[in-house]
């Protein structure tokens, strides 16, 4: 069964990929995936269009910084 996902607007849209594009459509086509690609998340966009982004790796914790001045 294709990935589906309802928008804001409640519309249903259905994940593809075609090699290494992937898309929503509103009809499952040739194409259609299972499950969200690992690594990536679904968006909406501020219109309703859904996108795939990339998951961001958590960056490394900054090193604590001394604020306390001497004196």
């Amino acid at each position: 069964m294709a990935y589906s996902h309802t928008n804001s607007k409640g519309t249903t849209y259905y994940l593809h990929s075609n090699g290494r594009m992937f898309f929503f459509s509103k009809e499952v086509k040739d194409g259609a995936l299972d499950a969200v690609p690992a690594g990536y998340n679904v968006v909406e966009m501020k219109t309703g269009m859904l996108v795939l982004k990339k998951v961001q790796a958590e960056a490394p914790a900054a090193a604590p910084t001394n604020t306390e001045s001497a004196g």
